[in-house]
């Protein structure tokens, strides 16, 4: 009864965009976005089915995933071997980002089902400081343009206001730091809708350049890192000012504490609705419009919440975030161990069957500070490092306005020249030229006292 309420209510859905100047509605889309289309479709049913129905659904994605990599890995046949119908998901080891690090051509499966597409390579150093590649299929990236559609409807943007954007994949394209224009919000959105314009600014832009040019577009919604958001309302209640067209914060990238909600009501008079996610995994967890809560993305990973022991965590406890992709199988990423922390939400009022985390924990990093004030995202141009020299590892900590500790772990000893060239990469990607030290580990650099690792942590005392 719940399912049908809930769709009853949802009276709310835009109208699909027309690519043809002779077709006005019903929209005839053609072969990509009618699939997205049917994905859209499916999950629309999916997320009100049980969470026993769900499971089941999964299980049958997962014998398949299984099926496929002890035939085309060589990591996962080595693995299973000849049991892998036998095998339960609880019993399979977890799979770290050393391990994908390490073994990635072996994890890789030598042939990808003709079905599934081409394949792209993406990096991520997540927010361990451990740089990894995955292969990410058409079908993955599929699901990950109507997971991303999902956030969107289940929150009821309005696509015809505009929309700003300030995060790291936009350096490349605004490399002077000014903001780039767009007609539209991009795929997914453009795929399907019309909207209004979108605008975008390098994440390593100086923070009051950054109050400057959200006040300059006044922007209806705004995408951010939750750290950097934090520094904009700071600055805004500094100076007195406000966006007067916000009506919402999306961000994506690190956890959100309840502090940083409350501010941002506050100051700004608006939610914020946040998208778990990883450069690896896509869209692992969306926010509930109605609890608040996070629902796992059930149709396309297993999202486990395990104690150190391997057990997994009931409702109100939090562990180890622990996931595998059901449709990756390209790099079939089988009980990836995220290095996030959660807590495991129960039930939720809107009556979708799509589990919960109630919280999600970790992955929050600090600002660089120059000496002239300016604070930004600190980008660090660990992407190059392994072009120099071969870097497993890495974190960098500010300990004074000109001085940077790098800490690293080099699979062999790392040459005086090697590090003049890892300085330089570090100087120009943040724009300034830090006096630097180097410290060399042998396995894994050491985590701070709350366990938690932060790729860059800044230790000047922050009183603006």
């Amino acid at each position: 009864m719940a399912q049908q309420t809930n769709i009853e209510n949802r009276a709310f859905w835009p109208l699909f965009r027309c690519h043809s100047p002779w077709l006005s509605w019903p929209v005839l889309p053609d072969s990509r976005t009618g699939t997205l289309v049917s994905v859209l479709a499916q999950l629309e049913q999916s997320q009100w089915y049980t969470p026993q129905k769900l499971e089941e659904m999964q299980k049958l994605q997962l014998a398949k995933l299984l099926e496929y990599t002890t035939h085309h890995s060589p990591f996962y046949r080595k693995l299973m071997g000849n049991a892998h119908g036998l095998w339960q998901l609880q019993d399979m080891p977890l799979l770290s980002r050393d391990d994908l690090q390490k073994h990635f051509s072996e994890i890789n499966c030598t042939t990808i089902p003709r079905e599934h597409g081409g394949f792209n390579e993406t990096k991520s150093s997540g927010s361990t400081g451990r740089m990894v590649t995955v292969r990410r299929t058409e079908a993955c990236m599929m699901f990950w343009l109507a997971l991303t559609l999902r956030e969107h409807l289940w929150h009821q943007r309005d696509f015809s206001r505009t929309m700003a954007v300030i995060r790291p994949t936009v350096a490349e394209g605004d490399t002077a730091r000014k903001g780039l224009s767009m007609k539209d919000w991009g795929a997914p959105v453009s795929l399907l809708f019309d909207s209004g314009n979108a605008f975008a600014l390098n994440l390593q832009t100086d923070i009051a350049r950054q109050a400057e040019w959200l006040t300059s577009i006044n922007p209806h919604y705004l995408l951010t890192f939750p750290t950097n958001l934090a520094e904009l309302i700071k600055y805004f209640e500094a100076h007195g000012t406000s966006l007067s067209n916000l009506q919402e914060v999306r961000t994506v990238g690190e956890s959100v504490s309840e502090t940083l909600r409350k501010q941002c009501k506050t100051s700004w008079g608006v939610d914020i609705a946040d998208t778990y996610s990883s450069q690896e995994l896509g869209v692992i967890a969306i926010q509930c419009p109605t609890s608040g809560m996070y629902h796992a993305m059930s149709e396309n990973l297993i999202v486990e919440v395990i104690h150190d022991d391997g057990q997994p965590c009931q409702q109100g406890e939090v562990g180890r975030v622990v996931v595998t992709d059901l449709h990756n199988f390209a790099t079939p990423l089988v009980r990836y161990d995220t290095k996030d922390y959660a807590e495991v939400g129960g039930s939720c009022p809107c009556g979708r069957g799509l589990p919960t985390l109630a919280r999600i924990l970790g992955r929050s990093r600090n600002m660089v500070v120059l000496p002239d004030g300016q604070r930004f995202w600190p980008l660090v141009g660990a992407y190059q490092f392994r072009e120099i020299a071969p870097i497993s590892q890495y974190q960098v900590i500010q300990k004074t306005l000109t001085q940077l500790e790098v800490r690293m772990v080099a699979e062999r000893k790392v040459s005086v020249q090697e590090e003049m060239e890892l300085a330089s990469v570090i100087q120009r990607s943040l724009d300034y030229p830090f006096e630097m030290t180097f410290l060399y580990f042998d396995l894994e650099i050491p985590r701070g006292k709350s366990g938690k690792f932060e790729e860059f942590l800044c230790e000047i005392e922050n009183d603006a």
